[in-house]
């Protein structure tokens, strides 16, 4: 009976462990895979900013996105 309750339990931590290893791998997989999206989304947007006909804006005092050039003209000069 001892014998039997001892297979049981030990069978219960095995599963109990492995379960819990599986989860921990997974979990951090995706914590990597979810790092490696973040920085290829921000080397993206690094790339984006370079281009030429991408308008920088400034937030004005009342909360409106403008761009910075406040001549008047738009900051690629049309």
């Amino acid at each position: 009976m001892l014998l039997r309750i001892l297979l049981i339990v030990g069978l219960g931590l095995l599963i109990y462990f492995g379960i819990r290893r599986i989860w921990l791998d997974w979990s951090k997989k995706f914590k990597s895979d979810d790092e490696k999206a973040r920085l290829a989304r921000r080397e993206r947007d690094l790339a984006e900013r370079q281009r030429p006909d991408v308008i920088d804006l400034k937030r004005d005092d009342d909360g409106t996105y403008r761009p910075k050039d406040r001549t008047g003209r738009d900051a690629d000069d049309r």
